[in-house]
């Protein structure tokens, strides 16, 4: 870190030069020292009338100082909206879900759930592959979205995409 430093006698560095030079020298030095060190560094104040000593925190901090002291960061999280949206999307999945049958609704937790393949679920459920095909294409689409609920950048407008597997 920068160590604080006397301002340099620009009138012996300069002789030629102007005063107005040399103050605006000084000033520019100063406001250099400002940034490199004053901002950087806590301050202590002590109060000889008051026996009392204050530590005033630096207003300029490094990551590193902040993580030599161990100070929690906040990750990256959703966003507020992204969180309303997705529960709301899933309150309406939940929806179309408790609308199904009960053999279509464990069809879907197979095939979309669990992550089943066609040949699986059909093996489990002791029925043929072609059979398990042609029930969820019998599933019913979910009714269209009257608020749009979906991601930003879709065409609410857009037919629902039927899901193949």
């Amino acid at each position: 870190m920068a160590k604080a430093y006397r301002i340099p006698d620009y009138k012996k560095m300069y002789p030629e030069a102007k005063e107005e030079v040399i103050n605006l020298l000084r000033t520019t030095e100063r406001k250099m020292q400002y940034q490199e060190y004053d901002l950087k560094t806590e301050q202590t104040v002590i109060n000889q009338e008051d026996q009392t000593i204050t530590t005033i925190p630096s207003r300029e901090d490094s990551f590193e100082r902040l993580a030599d002291q161990e100070m929690q960061f906040a990750g990256e999280s959703e966003s507020v909206e992204e969180t309303v949206l997705r529960r709301l999307q899933y309150a309406e999945l939940h929806k179309a879900i408790s609308l199904l049958s009960d053999d279509e609704r464990e069809l879907v937790d197979r095939l979309f759930f669990q992550g089943q393949t066609e040949r699986e679920a059909a093996a489990e459920m002791g029925i043929y592959r072609n059979a398990v095909h042609k029930r969820k294409n019998r599933i019913p689409e979910p009714p269209e979205r009257s608020d749009c609920l979906r991601t930003e950048g879709d065409d609410c407008n857009a037919p629902p995409v039927k899901v193949s597997g």
